[in-house]
């Protein structure tokens, strides 16, 4: 069992290293080679318990489940020809224009990123639209830029949208059509500031016109096409039912998966492939790495960061907050340390504040670590637990306990998205908790 400072030391050490694998990708060495050895280093010299590493493995695995399913059925979905067909089209309905490509790319790419995830449009959309482009002789920087741009700023919509979404889904307490409902505006609003933006940016290379492409364009999938409206309605009925909407997606990728193998179009190993499982144990590795950072430190002083309030501005600062650090250490370990930190037994969120006597309700989320607990300071009692009824402004708060309480930093999106606040039921999380973790994600 290392000691506090060389756990620390370590586990910063090894995620460092994780992340500048991750970056730099020497001699094409993939990310889990070294993040799966990192995770194991930290379970082995103590730096973090095996009872949390073991939560923090158990929380990630429906959520790496989902993303291995979206890339299967993104996969299959490129296999039938569907960006293909989809491509086609945009250059005839383009007519030689670039701003009209620009358009049906942003109309395109924001969908599939929507739909399909961040990972489809940059892999498997971003190389047709380049070949639309060269076929209209057009420049193709500005639909390229689209779709690596879009392939952020369109992710805000749906859990499967964003990796760092499907964690906070998986944290917010929210269905996904709720989710959704709470994206829609900022995911408009987002891909129309990058549109003007990038129409100003390329204004020279859009006034350059190309030449029309005519002849028949290859059909439509109709397969893969129906397969993804499908699979589109059962994450809202798994939502709905309860259930884990990755086997919505997992259906979906299954049944283009056998119909490729039926057809002999892939192989059972190329199916392996898709679900892209060298990206999903790095996920894993990195989880626990970030973890073991939490654990020895990181999550009080990150806690001591977040302000206290529930006001626009304080969640403004937090989305501040996870700006900065998504920028400096990556968008992953920057969400797995800010929800660990907001979950039921990460530090209080207003820690930073705690010498002035306030006490503020805790986020009672299903975190994904739920370590590094902050103790209360010395002398002080700990918040009696409340009983009875709770008033409608007060969120329910139990002390000591990563109980069913509510409010905290993710409960502050209430304010912003009910007129009327209602007392929220014990052990429920609160359905506005998503919009705060959401915005993490961007």
């Amino acid at each position: 069992m290392l000691p506090g400072p060389a756990a620390e030391a370590l586990s910063c050490l090894l995620l460092g290293g994780v992340l500048l694998t991750a970056i730099v990708r020497p001699s094409r060495v993939p990310e889990a080679a070294v993040a799966v050895p990192a995770a194991l280093i930290v379970i082995v010299t103590g730096a973090l318990p095996l009872h949390p590493a073991g939560e923090t493995v158990r929380r990630l695995l429906p959520v790496l489940g989902f993303l291995g399913a979206v890339l299967l059925l993104g996969h299959f979905c490129q296999q039938e020809g569907l960006f293909t067909a989809a491509g086609a089209r945009l250059a005839r309905a383009s007519r030689g224009s670039p701003r009209r490509l620009l358009r049906g790319v942003f109309g395109l790419a924001s969908v599939t990123t929507a739909v399909l995830s961040l990972d489809t449009t940059v892999v498997l959309l971003t190389p047709v639209v380049h070949d639309t482009a060269a076929r209209l002789r057009l420049r193709p920087k500005p639909p390229v830029y689209a779709c690596t741009h879009l392939a952020n700023s369109a992710s805000l919509l749906l859990p499967v949208s964003n990796l760092t979404n499907l964690l906070a889904f998986a944290v917010a307490g929210l269905t996904l059509v709720r989710f959704g409902a709470l994206m829609a505006l900022p995911w408009l609003a987002a891909i129309a500031v990058e549109y003007l933006v990038l129409r100003w940016f390329f204004a020279a290379d859009l006034a350059v016109a190309g030449q029309r492409v005519d002849g028949p364009v290859p059909r439509i999938p109709r397969f893969a096409l129906l397969t993804v409206a499908a699979t589109l309605a059962g994450f809202v009925v798994t939502s709905f039912a309860g259930l884990n909407p990755a086997w919505a997606a997992l259906g979906g990728g299954c049944v283009l998966a056998a119909r490729g193998l039926a057809r002999g179009t892939e192989t059972p190993g190329g199916v392996v492939r898709a679900v892209g499982l060298p990206f999903l144990l790095f996920v894993l590795g990195l989880g626990v790495v970030v973890a073991a950072v939490v654990h020895n430190g990181l999550g009080a002083a990150i806690a001591r960061l977040i302000p206290a309030g529930t006001s626009l501005p304080t969640l403004l600062a937090i989305a501040g907050l996870a700006a900065v650090l998504a920028n400096l250490v990556n968008n992953l370990p920057a969400i797995l340390v800010l929800l660990s930190v907001l979950g039921p037994a990460g530090p209080r969120a207003g820690a930073g504040r705690a010498d002035r006597g306030q006490h503020r309700p805790q986020p009672q989320l299903r975190g994904l670590t739920g370590h590094a607990a902050l103790a209360a300071p010395a002398g002080r009692p700990r918040p009696r637990r409340r009983t009875g009824r709770v008033h409608p402004a007060r969120p329910a708060h139990r002390a000591g306990r990563g109980g069913p309480g509510h409010g905290g930093a993710m409960g502050r999106a209430a304010h912003l998205t009910a007129r009327r606040r209602t007392p929220p039921r014990p052990g429920r999380p609160h359905r506005a908790a998503g919009t705060a973790a959401a915005a993490l994600s961007a």
